[in-house]
């Protein structure tokens, strides 16, 4: 049984109080951690704090690691998968896929460290003759990362990876959920050369320990990634400091008459919206189809569901999962069952088994019912007809979320349109709203969220920018 407490200045510290991980499909205990006490937080982020103002590692050394990283994880990657099987829920493919993208998360990484540049400054008006000015990025210093369950091998690399080759120094803060990866992750930084110091682990309950970070003014930079409920009590507590926000979404996919495939859109449509058991930020949530298309769409959709093999995510052939926990699949059968009762149907789905609820498809739904216009977060899909495009933009604007869309279409003159109309983070042409690359600028707007992921974007998060100006 693993059991990990705290990691502070290069060392593990054991912990009295601690908090049990579950294996999410059998319910095994597979071990514990830590649950930080505010003098545990106090310790890590001075750790993190003195580090910074007193050491620093050259462009090199920073590339240098996190290549080496990057290297670890690839030949730990049958560890690190099974970590993830068992922690999270992961099916296999999904845990094996999610290895291989921290590895590019972690060599994007590296490769931005030789990048950081400021630019050039004109100063044209009069009686400047004699000046010339440029910006420099510097580090922002201390970077608390809070990280969630759905991909806690990956979503960490994009926190811990960009912010260690802008030059700072983090403390992370792992769900509690899934907190043993990140344990066996911040092992393989040390193992790659990291010094210590340059990133602290602290375990513990969200509304405990992550309380105590919010409090530390210590603290130059939060990064979270979960829920718009969390994402607002840490922008209110954090006053003008630097966060970055990555929120949640009830992810809409536009399919129009013209799509150019349209049974690829279907596979891509449910295959996305399913995998993960639904629990991403961007997973298909709602699709909106053209009256024309919608009878083929359908019939399509529920044969390729019905299609997913349900069950043990050890197996090599299963598709889904269980969800995180019981507690969660039952608020989501809830939502199902509320659906019902007003007018919604299930098509094919609804049963729950413990933690595991079958891939549902509703049809008949309101725009009001919470599986339309909340996040679900599960393996649930609604599928919608429409008639008139303006009147999908407008269905799928009608949330008070904005993180992606997908849009399918061949007509080029609307795809151009949906870029403009459509009010997301990211527009998603000819494929669904869950595509994703490591290294592409990743956010969105309204409330899912402030700032940027992907490397390149999130260092720019990590860094000030610094005028200097000379006289000649």
């Amino acid at each position: 049984m693993e059991e990990y407490g705290h990691f502070i200045n290069g060392e593990w510290i054991k912990s009295e109080a601690t908090i049990t991980v579950f294996d999410k499909y059998t319910g095994a205990e597979l071990g514990r951690v830590g649950r930080a006490s505010r003098r545990i937080v106090s310790q890590a982020i001075e750790s993190a704090s003195t580090t910074f103002y007193t050491k620093k590692l050259s462009t090199t050394e920073r590339y240098n690691i996190l290549m080496r990283t990057a290297e670890i994880i690839k030949e730990r990657k049958s560890e690190l998968s099974n970590i993830l099987i068992a922690e999270v829920g992961k099916v296999k493919k999904d845990a094996d896929a999610e290895v291989d993208r921290a590895v590019q998360t972690f060599i994007a990484s590296a490769e931005e460290a030789k990048r950081i540049a400021g630019t050039g400054i004109p100063l044209g008006q009069p009686g400047n003759e004699n000046k010339m000015a440029f910006t420099v990025r510097v580090p922002v210093g201390v970077v608390v990362a809070i990280t969630p369950f759905n991909f806690p091998l990956n979503l960490t690399a994009h926190k811990l990876g960009p912010a260690l080759a802008a030059g700072n120094a983090v403390v992370l803060k792992p769900t509690q959920q899934t907190p043993i990866i990140a344990c066996k992750l911040t092992e393989i930084l040390t193992e790659a050369g990291l010094p210590a110091g340059w990133l602290n682990l602290v375990n513990g309950k969200g509304s405990e320990t992550g309380e105590y970070l919010l409090e530390d003014e210590r603290i130059s930079l939060f990064t979270f990634t979960g829920s718009p409920q969390i994402g607002r009590q840490i922008k209110s507590k954090t006053g003008i400091r630097k966060v970055a926000l990555e929120l949640g979404n009830n992810s809409p996919n536009i399919i129009y008459k013209d799509a150019p495939d349209l049974d690829k859109a279907v596979e891509l449509c449910i295959t996305r919206g399913f995998s993960n058991a639904g629990q991403a930020c961007i997973a298909v949530q709602r699709i909106y189809v053209h009256q024309e298309v919608y009878d083929t769409f359908l019939e399509k959709a529920v044969q390729v569901t019905e299609s997913l093999k349900v069950g043990n995510p050890e197996s090599e052939t299963t598709d889904i999962g269980p969800m995180i926990s019981i507690s969660e699949a039952e608020r989501a059968e809830t939502w199902i069952r509320d659906a019902e009762k007003n007018g919604a149907k299930i098509i094919t789905g609804g049963r729950r088994d413990e933690a595991i609820l079958e891939p549902t498809i509703l049809v008949d739904v309101k725009e009001d019912m919470k599986v339309v216009c909340e996040e679900i977060f599960a393996p649930v899909i609604s599928i919608i007809p429409f008639d008139d495009i303006e009147e999908a933009f407008n269905l799928a604007n009608n949330s008070n979320m904005g993180l992606q869309v997908g849009i399918f279409t061949s007509d080029i003159n609307l795809a151009m349109q949906a870029t403009q109309k459509l009010h997301f983070g990211g527009v998603i042409i000819n494929d669904v709203s869950t595509f994703r690359a490591d290294v592409m600028p990743y956010g969105g707007v309204k409330d899912s969220g402030i700032g940027k992921e992907g490397p390149h974007f999130a260092l720019k998060e990590m860094t000030d920018e610094k005028l200097v100006v000379i006289n000649l």
